[in-house]
């Protein structure tokens, strides 16, 4: 009976992500890993792993755990309910003192059962202007311990005006998720020059300013 409650759901949450966002996919020409992989998005809302899981091919959508803060989908019944049964999420405490597992450990033992990862590097909702925050440097750990796992940069747009803070109530509005060539990363590749990397793939996703010429 649980089951079928979480698969009922899990298809209510994709019949309604795409009636209030009509969101659309944009592919890499490659196409999307059949492994595996780590993908990496823009975080300026609640709803942005979501949408990622949402749009994706119902196989690889089955094997994608979205990875997000313990705190938050373990503070209620419902709550606990969505984040570990319907949408099987990696959930890491984002206070050390917490912790009674590391987070690179935990993702990478997900990875190690054949799951995928929706990642967000930025660590938390970007409400700023930049178009994104610094990079954590918990992917790259993750690439280091699993260095032969492909890394799919992701551009979620319009969400963050779907769901602006504060609303309860969604305003629908045409969201596209954009998905970009899978990277590595690369032998004794440093630190900062792999975040800069990481960045600047995701950032060639990003739509482009009106008048911008390109």
């Amino acid at each position: 009976m649980k089951a079928f409650i979480t698969k009922a759901a899990a298809a209510a949450i994709v019949v309604f992500a795409r009636a209030v966002t009509a969101v659309r996919a944009i592919w890499p020409e490659e196409g999307l890993p059949t492994r595996p992989c780590v993908y990496f998005a823009n975080h300026s809302s609640h709803g942005d792993f979501v949408l990622v899981w949402t749009v994706l091919p119902p196989r690889l959508r089955h094997q994608a755990r979205p990875v997000a803060g313990a705190e938050y989908w373990l503070k209620s019944q419902l709550n606990r309910f969505i984040g570990r049964d319907v949408f099987n999420a990696v959930l890491i405490a984002r206070e050390r003192d917490q912790r009674t597992e590391d987070p690179v450990t935990q993702m990478a033992a997900a990875i190690d059962a054949g799951s995928s990862l929706i990642l967000f590097p930025e660590g938390t909702r970007n409400q700023s202007d930049a178009p994104l925050l610094p990079f954590k440097s918990g992917i790259f750990h993750l690439a280091a311990a699993r260095p032969d796992i492909e890394l799919v940069p992701v551009w979620i747009n319009n969400l963050n005006r779907v769901m602006p803070k504060g609303e309860i109530v969604p305003i629908p509005l045409i969201c596209t998720v954009t998905f970009g060539s899978a990277l590595r990363l690369a032998p004794d590749e440093a630190k900062d020059a792999f975040l800069e990397r990481m960045q600047t793939a995701l950032l060639a996703l990003s739509p482009k300013p009106a008048g911008s010429g390109e």
